[in-house]
């Protein structure tokens, strides 16, 4: 489904070329707002935002919003296994996921990025691909939720995706830890006497990202 490669478009650093393609971008979401919840008129916001901004202040107003605000993070991982031992293997399996449907990426893009996640949804068919996006959701919600509690515009993307979910949202209760001095006074010192054990308290609830291959 194309919506997915035109959601992830409009969370992407804003750039001159895209922002002109913006009514191509609409057209894309209007011919398909039967199988994306009319997301052509759920995201007027947005676009309107999109196209009255000049370029500079959008790309203060992203990266204030996104790079400079941890509970933003357009990183999934990070709110699931935060800077945990956990999340190097989490990301070998997305990217191999990634590579066997064919899509490559740079040593440089982390394949937790949610932008190059819905490019990966945009390549497979819609039941494959709104499957994968429900062992996301829960995340997704999460970020979207604290975007919408400060009047930003990009949380109408994640409501969006939300909607198309075949699962309902389960709530993140707490984020991870980050800071591994918060993690060592949270946790205490690990078996090596260094590193904390990364593991959760039992209040915390931790939703398992992970994407399989559906079978055939």
């Amino acid at each position: 489904m194309q919506s997915f490669k035109v959601f992830s478009v409009l969370l992407s650093y804003p750039q001159e070329e895209w922002l002109a393609a913006l009514p191509e971008l609409e057209g894309a979401l209007e011919a398909e707002s039967t199988m994306n919840g009319n997301a052509c008129v759920e995201l007027v916001p947005l676009l309107q935002a999109l196209r009255q901004g000049p370029l500079i202040h959008l790309q203060e107003e992203y990266v204030a919003t996104f790079d400079r605000n941890p509970s933003h993070s357009l990183h999934l991982y990070e709110h699931i296994h935060g800077e945990s031992r956990e999340r190097g293997p989490a990301l070998v399996s997305l990217l191999e996921e990634y590579r066997q449907h064919g899509l490559e990426i740079s040593d440089a893009e982390l394949p937790d990025y949610l932008p190059l996640f819905l490019e990966f949804l945009s390549l497979l068919p819609q039941q494959e691909a709104t499957s994968l996006l429900g062992d996301a959701v829960h995340v997704i919600a999460a970020i979207g939720g604290r975007l919408a509690k400060n009047g930003s515009p990009y949380a109408l993307v994640m409501r969006q995706l939300e909607s198309l979910s075949p699962v309902p949202a389960e709530a993140l209760i707490e984020p991870p830890v980050r800071d591994m001095d918060e993690a060592m006074e949270m946790f205490g010192p690990g078996s090596d006497g260094i590193e904390p054990l990364l593991k959760p308290r039992p209040e915390v609830a931790v939703v398992n990202f992970h994407p399989t291959k559906q079978p055939a």
